[in-house]
């Protein structure tokens, strides 16, 4: 009995497709009723998260930003644009990828403000893992 469900978690991870992402008009995707997202542009508690900030140029937040993703494990930059960074993170036993964007709102140096989001493709919950990743990714982009 059990093998059939793990096989099946197993492949719905595997499978999920990616979402329709990105920015519009000045906003990350907001995230769905499901806890399974942060976003730092959301109002509610449980979806919340403060953006990232960086006191220098959008070019030296992003370079900062790209390689502490690629030093990341299972974490892979699939979109680097000029004002905007999408990964996927990939989970280490059953393979789920979670959706991990950054968009910075604006070119100007000095105080630069990163909003940031990442959610679970699948799934109702994901036990706590979008936010900390949020976390792990200040902490090693504020040490640097």
């Amino acid at each position: 009995m059990l093998v059939p469900l793990f096989s099946f978690i197993f492949l719905a991870g595997c499978a999920g497709s990616g979402p329709k992402l990105g920015v519009t008009d000045g906003q990350l995707t907001p995230c769905p009723i499901t806890p399974n997202c942060v976003n730092s542009q959301a109002t509610g508690k449980l979806d919340s998260v403060e953006p990232l900030y960086f006191t220098g140029t959008q070019k030296d937040a992003k370079e900062r930003l790209i390689k502490v993703l690629k030093e990341m494990e299972r974490t892979e930059v699939t979109v680097d644009q000029e004002d905007y960074i999408r990964a996927e993170s990939t989970s280490a036993i059953f393979g789920f990828v979670d959706d991990v964007e950054f968009y910075f709102p604006s070119e100007e140096t000095g105080k630069i403000v990163i909003q940031t989001r990442s959610a679970s493709r699948l799934g109702l919950s994901d036990l706590g893992v979008n936010r900390r990743r949020i976390e792990e990714i200040r902490d090693k982009f504020n040490a640097n």
